[in-house]
């Protein structure tokens, strides 16, 4: 059996950049950036003591801080790059992650 080359935290979260970038931010859009199967990438996140969700979460969140804050951009079309329906799911979903009014 061959070795498979496992990617850091740092390379998987660039890979869901490169996913939502691309409007497949799923865990397989990510282990295809990756190169691995979707398996091995949830197994391999699972040691890192995370998971695909977790840390799309964590991205979105980070990239939704810094277009609000450096972005003249409609909250609807960070929204829509982000991935989410509609601009009031995601601030629903900011407002809660970020423990703001």
């Amino acid at each position: 059996m061959r070795a498979v080359r496992l990617p850091s935290s740092e390379a998987v979260r660039a890979a869901i950049v490169a996913s939502l970038r691309h409007g497949d931010a799923t865990v397989d859009g990510t282990a295809r950036a990756c190169k691995l199967s979707t398996r091995t990438l949830q197994r391999h996140l699972g040691r890192m003591g995370t998971s695909h969700s977790a840390m799309l979460a964590e991205v979105r969140l980070n990239i939704a801080c810094r277009l609000l804050v450096d972005s003249s951009k409609p909250l609807s079309d960070i929204a829509k790059f982000l991935g989410y329906s509609n601009a009031s799911s995601f601030s629903r979903i900011f407002v809660r992650l970020m423990k703001v009014q």
